[in-house]
């Protein structure tokens, strides 16, 4: 991408009223102004919240956006220029029911309160497959614990990534959690278990990843009060 297009997306992401950005949040002694009030400020209603962690482009917010008029979406991301074309979309085609927020995922209990989020969705997370990286991986145990504080009783999250390595390491952090798994899948495009959603939305990673004869794997848990 070259510098101007990416200093155009950064500059009319400001003029988005559906994309909020905190992406560096130094006092985290005070909780983000829409903690606890997403549904009350934001959204101005009472349906649930779900979540596209790490959304990139915003493919699957914008689907479950379309799909669920009656819940609201958030899809959340650090990087400016990917979050810009979700937040854009949403714009030009008036989904009303949908937001975007830059921030890390690291500090997601900054932005949202206990039992404010009914699901999650973590969609070609980088598999962070190093050692030193652990820290960094979605479905780490820390990641978990933090996601159980912002969720619902009888939650869910979904996980879908090309990577047997995340796959596999999911499925050992959760043998060793608090949880329910409900579904397991190695290969979405072959298997006729595969829920509608998990086939119907291919992301622009995930063409790739087909396209060089990767084996899409699906995840559906829930974390246990």
């Amino acid at each position: 991408m070259g510098k101007k297009n990416k200093k155009r997306k950064i500059q009319e992401n400001l003029s988005f009223e559906n994309l909020l950005q905190d992406p560096f949040p130094w006092d985290r002694s005070e909780a983000y102004y829409l903690k606890g009030q997403w549904n009350k400020q934001y959204f101005k209603n009472s349906y649930p919240i779900w979540l596209e962690l790490g959304c990139g482009k915003g493919e699957y917010t914008l689907y479950n956006a379309i799909e669920f008029p009656k819940i609201n979406h958030i899809g959340i991301d650090i990087k400016g220029t990917r979050i810009w074309r979700g937040a854009k979309t949403a714009n030009q085609q008036q989904i009303d029911n949908v937001a975007f927020l830059r921030c890390p995922i690291q500090y997601i209990e900054h932005y949202f309160d206990e039992n404010e989020v009914n699901q999650l969705w973590i969609i070609f997370p980088d598999p962070q497959d190093k050692y030193r990286q652990t820290k960094h991986r979605l479905t780490n145990k820390r990641f978990l614990d933090r996601y159980l504080k912002i969720l619902k009783p009888n939650n869910r999250i979904y996980l879908k990534t090309d990577s047997n390595f995340l796959f596999g390491y999911t499925l050992g952090v959760l043998e060793n959690y608090r949880c329910k798994i409900h579904q397991v899948i190695n290969d979405v495009h072959q298997s006729q278990q595969s829920p509608a959603f998990a086939k119907d939305v291919v992301t622009f990673y995930e063409r790739i990843f087909i396209n060089e004869n990767k084996s899409i794997k699906f995840l559906c848990f829930e974390l246990l009060k």
